[in-house]
């Protein structure tokens, strides 16, 4: 069987166990590689970015080498790469847990209990929830949600397509280190700047085909477009600009604006400045359309490889003329 049919078969497969079953709830192997790179970081810490640059290329070299070592371990066997590829699809991707834990403050915020929606905000983003009203919670779950489809879902089918199981987990893996040491604190400013980049080009097409496909999933194709060309450049990331502009436009929400986070606060560009402020009912909004997008993202991976190898019909050859010596 073809590699890309067997990807194919086992990113489904992935995708399909992440939708039943949510995380692994026991020994995630995201959770491993954080708290095996936690450690690395406490020996290998330096205020400079070369530090930094050999922590990344070690952290995810090593992560990139072993999925590629069981890859090589188990290609002659269809089923066992099939495997293999839907365990890897199954681990790398968040989309479950991430509509889970919006609903949650979705629903504390439906009960007035904003307390217990401030508790629960930390376990979708890194804002600091205690200055943030009703509003400011809920327009952080929706972008919350628009950046994590990018991040926890479409980025790594994207890359799985690309490059197979080493794809997926090399992707979570400079994700993960992002969220570990890309921010701008004083103990990762210099060090943490190789994992931020390296995370900015990883993120490039993932979160370009996140904004194309909230368009394509919406039924305001237009202001998702028209959103996504006007503003998104004004967002100071590469990758969560495009995607939190096309969502505010497909959903026809204001997002951005002053936010605080890892202790400092920011102003950032306002998208989709003619549309009301998100409220709490428009999280479910939110999270039917990431959980479109993913679909649509999961086709769009899995058939592309399949139809850039799809043999061509070879022309018959001419019939040879009689002879007639």
């Amino acid at each position: 069987m073809r590699a890309d049919r067997v990807h194919a078969y086992g990113a489904a497969l992935g995708f399909l166990g992440d939708l039943v079953a949510g995380d692994p709830r026991r020994g995630h192997p995201v959770a491993v590689f954080g708290r095996a790179a936690g450690a690395l970081e406490r020996r290998m810490w330096r205020d400079d970015r070369l530090s930094g640059a050999v922590y990344t290329a070690l952290s995810t070299g090593a992560v990139v080498g072993a999925a590629a070592l069981a890859g090589r371990a188990v290609r002659h066997s269809a089923a066992l790469s099939a495997g293999l590829t839907a365990a890897c699809t199954w681990s790398v991707l968040g989309g479950t847990s991430l509509a889970a834990e919006a609903r949650a403050v979705a629903a504390a915020l439906d009960a007035g209990d904003i307390e217990a929606a401030r508790a629960r905000l930390p376990h979708l983003c890194g804002r600091d929830p205690q200055h943030l009203d009703a509003d400011g919670i809920a327009r952080a779950v929706v972008e919350s949600v628009a950046e994590n489809t990018s991040d926890a879902v479409v980025g790594a089918l994207v890359w799985g397509a690309l490059c197979g199981v080493p794809g997926l987990a090399g992707f979570r893996a400079v994700n993960t280190l992002d969220a570990m040491v890309g921010h701008r604190s004083p103990r990762h400013l210099r060090f943490g700047w190789a994992a931020a980049r390296l995370d900015d080009v990883a993120g490039w097409p993932g979160a370009r085909l996140t904004a194309a496909l909230a368009a394509l999933a919406s039924t305001h194709p237009v202001d998702a477009l028209r959103t996504w060309r006007r503003d998104a450049a004004a967002h100071p990331s590469p990758n969560a600009g495009p995607v939190e502009a096309a969502f505010a436009g497909a959903l026809r929400l204001r997002l951005g604006g002053t936010l605080s986070y890892a202790g400092r606060t920011e102003h950032r560009p306002v998208l989709g400045a003619a549309f009301p402020a998100p409220t709490s009912a428009d999280i479910p909004r939110a999270i039917r359309l990431s959980r479109r997008v993913s679909a649509l993202a999961l086709g769009a991976c899995v058939l592309a490889p399949a139809l850039r190898h799809r043999p061509t019909a070879r022309p018959t050859p001419k019939e040879a003329p009689p002879c007639t010596g």
